[in-house]
């Protein structure tokens, strides 16, 4: 029974990472993008060409996206703990099977 349920569980685990990964690429290019694109934005159109301004635009900007990211994970690694069963130590009795 156990060979059988090992491909599922690979399988399963492979999905995860596989949107894990595309949420880190997606996360990546926020981080690359938004500061740069805050930073000149800001610039040109909020702060009438004041750098000191739009820098610190940029950078709250950036960290917008680096605490999105940690609370995105956080709420997910929850989720995943409550779908979970907690796994048990102990040993299967004859009535439980």
């Amino acid at each position: 029974m156990s060979g059988q349920a090992a491909p599922a569980n690979v399988t399963g685990q492979a999905a995860q990472q596989s949107g894990i990964l595309i949420k880190l690429l997606i996360f990546a290019a926020a981080l690359a993008i938004a500061p740069v694109s805050s930073y000149f934005l800001s610039k040109d159109y909020l702060w009438d060409g004041n750098a000191v301004l739009a820098a610190i635009t940029a950078i709250v900007a950036a960290n917008i996206v680096l605490v999105s990211y940690v609370v995105l994970s956080i709420r997910e690694e929850r989720a995943a703990l409550l779908v979970s069963p907690p796994s048990r130590n102990e040993p299967e009795s004859k009535k439980e099977k």
